[in-house]
Order: structure tokens, then C-alpha cells, then sequence
């Protein structure tokens, strides 16, 4: 008898308790490319902050060579290899990536990050299978990446979640 009044109270509980679950806002997408490479992810870089910074090494063939974020103020580790030219990107206080495309064959070829401002940055070559990558849900934003590399991007996964609204790095 105790067991039946303890169940009927915890499912009471659970069911006074369901209104309080907060609605889920993080998705990922991907992984995209290549099987190749060295894991990599920026999940606890995210705690320092939105990305406010992207640099992005291209080669001649139009490879994506590396990578690496500024979430906050702090760099990540740079990812991939050292051929091409690298180019940097600054967002503007508050603009966030709200979608990220590209193409790839064994390695990611083409990479285009678009802004909730409307900005457009492409890097690469367009050519091979192509990808789409956008949050699950409204008002996320692109939070980190993760992936593998070697002496190029093989692969690139997306991460989304809530703009930080509490990131005390942003305001040093």
C-alpha cells in the first residue's frame, strides 16, 4: 500500500511539476564532410563568450585549410594546416551567425557564414555535395564548431543555441 501512495505521489509530482520544464532552444547540424582527420571541438570555448571573430585559411584549389573562432575575446586553438591565405572576419557587437552552407567531397571545400544582420562571407570553391546547415530552433544562434582536420577541414558540425545574455568575459 505505502508503494502505491509513494508511485501516485511522484506522478502527481510530475505532473504539477511539468509546466516549469523549459523549453528546449540547443541543436546541432552536421557532422559535413569527409571521414579523415583529428577531432576537434569548441564546446567549452563557447563559455567565454558569442563568437565575435572568424578567421578561415583558403589554399590555391580552394580547400578550407583551418580555422579558428574568437568566442568573447579569447581565440580558440587554430585547427588545420598552414598552406594558403587566411583571411579574418569581425562581427559587429551583437551580430550573431544564424546559418552556415558550404560544399565538400573528402574535405570541405566551400564554407559561407550568413549573419543575423545580413551579412554574407564566403570562402572557397564551390564544388562538390552540397550542405545547409541552420538552427533547429528560432532565436538561436551558431554557439561553436566541432569537427576533424589534418592538413585541411575534413569535416565541420554546427552548434546552436541561445545568444549568451550572462557572459562576463564579453564585458572586460
Amino acid at each position: 500500500m505505502f508503494c502505491l501512495t509513494l508511485l501516485a505521489l511522484l506522478c502527481c509530482g510530475i505532473f504539477v511539476n511539468s509546466g516549469q520544464i523549459q523549453p528546449r532552444s540547443s541543436s546541432s547540424s552536421g557532422e559535413y564532410g569527409g571521414g579523415g582527420g583529428k577531432r576537434f571541438s569548441h564546446s567549452g570555448n563557447q563559455l567565454d563568450g558569442p563568437i565575435t571573430a572568424i578567421r578561415v585559411r583558403t589554399n590555391r584549389w580552394g580547400y578550407i585549410v583551418g580555422l579558428q573562432v574568437r568566442y568573447g575575446k579569447e581565440w580558440s586553438n587554430y585547427v588545420g594546416g598552414s598552406s594558403g591565405d587566411q583571411e579574418e572576419i569581425f562581427f559587429h557587437p551583437g551580430e550573431s551567425i544564424i546559418q552556415a552552407s558550404g560544399n565538400y567531397k573528402t574535405y570541405i571545400r566551400k564554407l559561407v557564414f550568413i549573419t543575423d544582420k545580413g551579412r554574407y562571407f564566403p570562402f572557397g570553391k564551390d564544388t562538390g555535395t552540397s550542405f545547409n546547415a541552420a538552427p533547429l530552433f528560432s532565436g538561436t544562434v551558431l554557439r561553436y564548431l566541432s569537427g576533424r582536420f589534418g592538413s585541411v577541414i575534413d569535416a565541420l558540425a554546427f552548434h546552436w543555441d541561445k545568444y549568451p545574455t550572462d557572459c562576463l568575459s564579453c564585458k572586460k
